[in-house]
C-alpha cells in the first residue's frame, strides 16, 4: 500500500523536495527577496503557500498555471510591481504545470503529441514574447491595461458558456485525442507562447478555449493537455524572468510548493464538476480581474 503510494506520488515528493533545496539555497544565497518586492514574514509566507495550493487546485481543474489567480493576488494585495508579479508568477507556474501535468498524465488526460506540438514551437514564441516584454517596462501601466484586456475576452466566453447561452461543441463529446492539424496547433502554440512571454499567464486561460472553439477537443483531454504544453513554456519564459530580474524568488517558491500540492487535487477531481459549472465560476473570477486591471490604469481602483 506505502510503496503504490509512493509511485503514484513520486513527481509530487520530487518537485517539494526541488522547492525546498532552491528555497534554502537562495536563501543562503541572499536573493531570496529582490529590490522592490516587498519583505516575507511568516503571515506573508504562509498567505503565498495558501495562494499557490488555490492556484494549483485551480489549474488542475480548468488546465491553466493558475496565474490567473496568483497574478492579481501579488499585484493588488500583497503590493508587487507589475513586472516583478509577472515574473514570479510565470516562475511559479513552472510548478504548477509539472505537478498537474503529471496527475493528468496518470489518469490519461492528455494527448501526448498535440502537447509536444503547442510546446514545442510555443517555447519559440516565449522567448520572442520575453524581449517585447523588456520594451513594456517603462510602461507599467499599460502593462496593467493590456493584462485586463487578455482577461477580459476569455472571461466574458466563459460566462456565456457557464449560463449555456452558446453551443458548447468540443464540451459535449468524449475521447482521447485533439483532433485537428498539429501544425495548426503549434502555430496556436508560437501565439500563446507570445503572449506568456509578454503578460506572464502561463496561456492556459488561451489556450483551453482555443483547442475546444478551433479544434473540437473534448474538455477533459484539453485540460491536461493544456497543462502539459505549458511546461516547456512556464520553464523557459520563467528562468528567462528570472535571469532579467524580474523574479522574486522566495514568493515564488512559496507559491510553487503549494501550487504543486494543489494541482495534484485539481487534477483528481476534474471529473467531478460539470465543465459549464466550471466554465461559469472561473469566467466570474476572471471578468472581475479584468476590470480591476482596466479601471486601474484610468486611475480608478476598486476592491
Amino acid at each position: 500500500m506505502q510503496l503504490s503510494f509512493l509511485r503514484k506520488n513520486l513527481p509530487t515528493i520530487v518537485l517539494l523536495i526541488i522547492v525546498l533545496v532552491l528555497s534554502l539555497w537562495s536563501y543562503i544565497s541572499g536573493c531570496y527577496v529582490p529590490a522592490g518586492a516587498p519583505e516575507i514574514s511568516l503571515v506573508s509566507d504562509f498567505l503565498l503557500v495558501a495562494v499557490g495550493v488555490v492556484a494549483g487546485l485551480v489549474g488542475g481543474l480548468i488546465g491553466t498555471g493558475g496565474c490567473s489567480i496568483m497574478l492579481p493576488i501579488l499585484h493588488f494585495w500583497l503590493g508587487y510591481p507589475a513586472p516583478l508579479a509577472v515574473g514570479t508568477t510565470l516562475f511559479a507556474v513552472i510548478f504548477t504545470t509539472l505537478s498537474g501535468a503529471s496527475g493528468h498524465l496518470v489518469r490519461r488526460n492528455l494527448d501526448r503529441k498535440a502537447a509536444l506540438w503547442i510546446g514545442g514551437i510555443g517555447t519559440l514564441g516565449v522567448i520572442f514574447g520575453s524581449w517585447l516584454f523588456t520594451l513594456l517596462l517603462s510602461q507599467v501601466t499599460l502593462l496593467g491595461l493590456i493584462l485586463g484586456l487578455a482577461f477580459l475576452l476569455p472571461a466574458i466566453r466563459m460566462i456565456v458558456e457557464g449560463v449555456g447561452r452558446s453551443r458548447i461543441t468540443g464540451m459535449q463529446q468524449g475521447g482521447k485525442i485533439i483532433p485537428g492539424s498539429k501544425p495548426l496547433m503549434g502555430l496556436l502554440g508560437f501565439v500563446i507562447g507570445i503572449l506568456t512571454g509578454v503578460i506572464g499567464l502561463g496561456g492556459g486561460y488561451a489556450l483551453v478555449p482555443s483547442l475546444i472553439y478551433f479544434f473540437n477537443a473534448p474538455v477533459y483531454i484539453t485540460m491536461g493537455t493544456s497543462l502539459a504544453s505549458m511546461i516547456p513554456l512556464a520553464v523557459i519564459g520563467g528562468w528567462i524572468k528570472l535571469i532579467q530580474g524580474f523574479v522574486a524568488l522566495g514568493a515564488g517558491l512559496l507559491l510553487g510548493a503549494g501550487a504543486v500540492v494543489g494541482a495534484q487535487f485539481g487534477a483528481a477531481s476534474i471529473k467531478k464538476f460539470k465543465p459549464n459549472t466550471l466554465k461559469l465560476i472561473f469566467g466570474v473570477y476572471f471578468l472581475y480581474v479584468a476590470v480591476k486591471f482596466v479601471t486601474s490604469y484610468f486611475g480608478v481602483m476598486i476592491w
